[in-house]
């Protein structure tokens, strides 16, 4: 299901962007500052181990280059990022990515989460829920709730903390969230 910029709930938008890009709303595309910080903290731990992907670059590599952006993809994604963003609004950027992105085995986009993880639709979750799906990104088979809900709820942990860094939560709403099941019981109606 394609999410339109105004289906998009406002705190999801918030955990992904503390999440994955958290520059997303001053950048044009291109994160120079991530990228340098990714590139000192690999040559210092000798991995390939920090992404410096904004959220555009993800969205144009899942979109236009077959999930990859490795070799001369990797200049095209940089080109097409920046043409994404001289089109499109930072909001439709995010609500196409937070449609589209990977979110499980064989599952993409938040709507489809929310079904599978939540049996609610996207708009009826509470912070705790919009957390763990914002957490998903990173490693879906790794963060999924059905598969690993131990790994999923700590992943969380890290997502309630980076909004809370950014200021996009208070200490009490990131403890009530915290609280919450890693999935809910399969109910009829749901989705």
């Amino acid at each position: 299901s394609v999410l339109q910029p105004g289906e998009v709930p406002p705190l999801l938008a918030e955990a992904v962007v503390a999440t994955e890009d958290e520059r997303f709303y001053q950048h044009h595309g291109i994160d120079a500052i991530g990228l340098v910080r990714a590139l000192l903290y690999d040559i210092g731990h000798l991995c390939a181990c920090q992404g410096g992907s904004t959220i555009t670059q993800q969205l144009v590599k899942d979109v236009y280059l077959d999930g990859s952006d490795g070799g001369v993809n990797k200049l095209a994604d940089v080109a097409l990022a920046v043409k994404v963003e001289l089109r499109y609004s930072k909001q439709q950027i995010l609500a196409d990515y937070l449609s589209v992105i990977l979110t499980g085995y064989g599952r993409y986009g938040m709507v489809n989460a929310a079904c599978a993880d939540f049996h609610r639709p996207l708009a009826d979750l509470d912070l705790g829920q919009l957390a763990l799906l914002a957490g998903l990104p990173q490693a879906p088979s790794a963060y999924d709730p059905l598969l690993d809900p131990a790994a999923a709820l700590a992943r969380r942990q890290e997502v309630l903390a980076a909004m809370l860094s950014e200021g996009y939560i208070t200490p009490s709403q990131a403890a009530v969230a915290g609280t919450e099941p890693s999935t809910l019981p399969l109910k009829p109606g749901g989705c």
